[in-house]
């Protein structure tokens, strides 16, 4: 048995339970396959406390990765090439991954290299505040690319 204000040694439970009631403590048992069991006298309400308060901290510090999605089309003219790419970096300068996809619509699957040609342009034109985190790749009728923010 081991615990903050408890002397430690080897009890039998009956003793073991007597000395954490009279601390107004719980014994809660560590290591059930140590030989002899190892176990600890603490207040149980104040340890789940405790944790559940830890798992909050680990939860508020970790990063939420948030993914903005820009569709063009396989005829995307320049200007709204050039809109949209205005777009994708202010995303990227937020802290963004960006999701770019080229839609093909009916007939328009028969252009999957203009498609190609337009996302790697975007990824070439992005290149100095994002890096490419997956290459265009076809999927179904769209062609999907994921661009990340360069730290």
């Amino acid at each position: 048995m081991v615990g903050e204000n408890v002397e430690q040694g080897i009890f039998n439970i009956k003793e073991a339970l007597e000395i954490a009631e009279q601390k107004d403590l719980d014994l809660v048992e560590i290591s059930p396959s140590a030989n002899p069991p190892v176990c600890r006298v603490i207040d149980y309400k104040k340890f789940l406390y405790d944790q559940k308060k830890k798992q909050k901290e680990i939860k508020a510090k970790s990063a939420k990765v948030v993914v903005k999605e820009i569709r063009l089309g396989p005829n995307t003219d320049e200007h709204d090439f050039n809109f949209k790419l205005n777009h994708a970096r202010k995303f990227l300068e937020e802290g963004a991954k960006v999701k770019v996809d080229v839609f093909f619509k009916g007939r328009s699957i028969i252009y999957k290299d203009k498609g190609e040609i337009i996302l790697l342009k975007f990824a070439q034109e992005l290149e100095e505040i994002g890096k490419v985190e997956r290459l265009p790749k076809l999927e179904g009728k769209r062609m999907i690319m994921i661009v990340a923010p360069k730290k």
